[in-house]
């Protein structure tokens, strides 16, 4: 799995990392720190995905 910040979407509001520090980092907004997520860290990474309140993160094709 892989993910992307939207940067114009993302407030900063820090559940991403709370979530799922490993993957995301916020400074004035989030970005992922991984080119990949582990497959030990999908799950928290679709419970950050689910509960971002602006939809800012997203899965992308691979």
């Amino acid at each position: 799995m892989k993910v992307k910040v939207v940067e114009d979407k993302c407030i900063g509001c820090g559940y991403c990392e709370s979530t799922c520090s490993e993957v995301f980092e916020v400074e004035d907004y989030s970005h992922v720190k991984v080119d990949k997520v582990p497959e030990d860290l999908v799950e928290a990474v679709t419970n950050a995905i689910e509960g971002c309140p602006t939809e800012a993160i997203e899965k992308i094709e691979e």
